[in-house]
């Protein structure tokens, strides 16, 4: 499975992943067959500034732009889950499911799903579908990792009430749950981005040394045991993951063998607590 979205590349690049997955395709070999393609609608494809109206968000005529769009970069004539990058409250969910209904009757979407939904709007989504008569989202893909939980207050538990999948994006939060410290000790590579942001914070520093002491205790490597977790989560189909490196993806695919034992994964509860479960976390 691929996930992309029109949008990435951004600025003067927009468009440009779905562009390098089109090529690839193109070389045959069976690819787009084996393959499950996803990509999203929402962002301002027209340029620059503020988009004239219909040309970003999910009107249907933006999302019948957006998919002729995004199947010629892809070069293909279907895309598997097509998703809503974004919430738009400005659009009714009658009209985007009578946008997305016409796409799959013409075979051009299969299936549509949700990105960054809370857990009130997946349900206003499929409540609407089911009126309709429409398929509805088959899919929630949300920010969900150890070091952030707040998904499993509500957006998790209406997934799966409403039976979607939930991809997780962001598995190592930014790199934070990836060894980032350990790294900085052995090979003198410090942190950027996200993570040296996190990290500033005395108390977010500690958590994440408890993690990687824990890990280290148990012979683990932080980030096959991130992904491992989550792998744990009810309703969570799996997370996204992106790799730089062939050893990354090889790191990666580990997780999918790693068995965590009742105490680590106890241990990974006690330094990242979640939520608790709705709403007896927040009502009593």
């Amino acid at each position: 499975m691929f996930g992309t979205a029109n949008v990435y590349g951004w600025g003067e690049n927009k468009g440009r992943t779905e562009e390098i997955l089109g090529t690839w395709f193109a070389q045959g070999g069976g690819r787009r067959d084996k393959t499950v393609l996803a990509t999203k609608v929402y962002a301002n494809m027209a340029g620059e500034g503020d988009p004239w109206p219909n040309y970003d968000r999910l009107s249907a005529l933006n999302i019948r732009r957006a998919v002729e769009a995004s199947l010629k970069r892809l070069q293909t004539d279907y895309i598997d889950l097509y998703q809503f990058h974004h919430v738009d409250r400005r659009t009714p969910f009658e009209e985007i499911w009578q946008a997305v209904d016409v796409l799959i009757q013409q075979g051009k979407v299969l299936y549509a799903g949700s990105s960054n939904f809370p857990g009130y709007k997946i349900a206003q989504a499929n409540e609407t579908a089911a009126r309709r008569g429409s398929v509805g989202l088959v899919s929630e893909q949300c920010l969900y990792n150890l070091a952030e939980r707040r998904a499993e207050m509500e957006v998790v538990p209406a997934a799966q009430e409403y039976g979607l999948g939930v991809v997780t994006w962001s598995p190592l939060h930014g790199g934070l749950l990836g060894g980032v410290i350990k790294k900085e000790v052995e090979g003198g590579r410090r942190a950027s981005g996200r993570s040296a942001d996190a990290l500033a914070n005395s108390s977010v520093r500690a958590q994440v040394q408890a993690y990687e002491d824990l890990l280290d205790k148990h012979g683990l490597e932080p980030g096959e045991t991130a992904l491992a977790w989550l792998l744990t989560r009810p309703g969570v189909t799996g997370p996204i993951v992106g790799p730089r490196t062939a050893e990354q993806l090889e790191s990666a695919l580990r997780a999918l063998e790693l068995e965590l034992s009742d105490e680590v994964l106890s241990g990974l509860d006690e330094i990242f607590p979640g939520p608790g479960a709705s709403p007896e976390a927040f009502a009593w």
